[in-house]
């Protein structure tokens, strides 16, 4: 479960007298109450100790290393030598290329292990893997960001993604999480065109018990455009943008995608305060091909990797710290709201590699 700050959104109709959500990670309280709401990781320091890690946390843990087993299992059969030499270095290299992690964040995570095993005088190839995690960690770093909302009303959200990457139902779950979290949430179903997404859309709605914005065979921005000013005049917290799936390559789709984006900033001048993007963990450099992709059409600003739990390999985010460091909000590692959490670092770096 994500944690969130209490929130204050400025005279909304959230509040209602309900409690906030309990935490699952305590943090401090905010003494500015119009300060922005924020989900946040989980800290670095609870990935040290796995006792102190609340157990839904630890019980996503344990899924995400089973996600990603096959990849760690491919690189901790190079630390089972008996010594640290170019041989060992040329093994780590191809096991990191096989894992997704591209030439260059291969090349920079090889330069920066060496340089840590000669620093640290390690003499055993056991002690190079927790050096490993240690470069691996440092590099994702810049990716692990906290979503805020709160600081515009409504806060708007677009969300993109290829289709099959889970980002209707990646919606779905951040809708239930805000939700539970007292945040009013307004959904917009602008993809207008597969009556599938917009069904499943409203179920996931339904379950979250918020409203939804919809129109059959309209146009994807008018029902976008009328979901934000709709959200603004109901005191909505956050209003999230489902779009069609889109693959890059599909020009005149991707300038769908623009024109949606261009008529929501006509509806709120700030607007849209997060453009996230939804990548199937499962589709190796792709991914970074799409992150590439999307961020130059649309400018993106966040991103959920799903589906952890299969064939992913995981190396990819370390290629995408490396070239196009945005920021990962969420991961995800099954069909579960809980398997829906925030990213962090050293976690993922741990989850990979021990």
């Amino acid at each position: 479960m994500f944690s969130f700050f209490k929130k204050k959104f400025g005279g909304g109709s959230s509040a209602e007298g309900a409690p906030a959500a309990e935490p699952v990670v305590s943090v401090p309280p905010q003494s500015d109450a119009a300060a922005p709401a924020v989900v946040e990781s989980a800290s670095p320091a609870l990935a040290a100790s796995k006792e102190e890690v609340p157990a839904p946390r630890k019980s996503w843990l344990d899924k995400l290393r089973q996600g990603l087993r096959k990849t760690g299992s491919s690189i901790a059969q190079v630390f089972t030598g008996t010594q640290i030499d170019d041989a060992l270095y040329e093994e780590l290299e191809a096991a990191l290329l096989m894992a997704d992690t591209g030439v260059k964040a291969t090349e920079f995570l090889l330069e920066d292990l060496k340089r840590r095993v000669k620093e640290g005088k390690a003499t055993e190839p056991a002690a190079v893997r927790g050096l490993l995690i240690d470069a691996l960690a440092e590099l994702l770093k810049p990716l692990q960001k906290s979503l805020a909302i709160g600081a515009s009303q409504p806060t708007v959200m677009m969300v993109v993604g290829v289709n099959g990457a889970g980002k209707t139902t990646s919606i779905g779950k951040l809708t239930r999480h805000l939700a539970e979290a007292n945040a009013k949430v307004l959904l917009a179903a602008a993809d207008t065109f597969r009556a599938a997404a917009r069904e499943q859309l409203a179920v996931w709605a339904d379950r979250a018990q918020v409203e939804i914005v919809s129109q059959e065979g309209g146009d994807p921005s008018a029902v976008t455009f009328d979901a934000v000013v709709a959200g603004r005049a109901r005191n909505c917290d956050v209003v999230i943008a489902d779009t069609a799936g889109r693959l890059p390559t599909q020009l005149h789709l991707m300038e769908e995608l623009k024109k949606i984006k261009r008529v929501i900033g006509k509806a709120e001048a700030s607007a849209p305060h997060e453009v996230l993007l939804v990548v199937d963990g499962n589709t190796g450099q792709n991914a970074l091909n799409q992150v590439k992709s999307f961020d130059d059409a649309l400018g993106l600003t966040g991103l959920i990797i799903t589906k952890l739990d299969g064939t992913a390999k995981g190396g990819v985010l370390a290629a995408i710290a490396r070239e196009r460091a945005i920021p990962v909000y969420f991961i995800g590692v099954g069909e579960k709201l809980e398997d829906l959490q925030t990213f962090d670092a050293r976690e993922f770096a741990q989850a990979l590699l021990e």
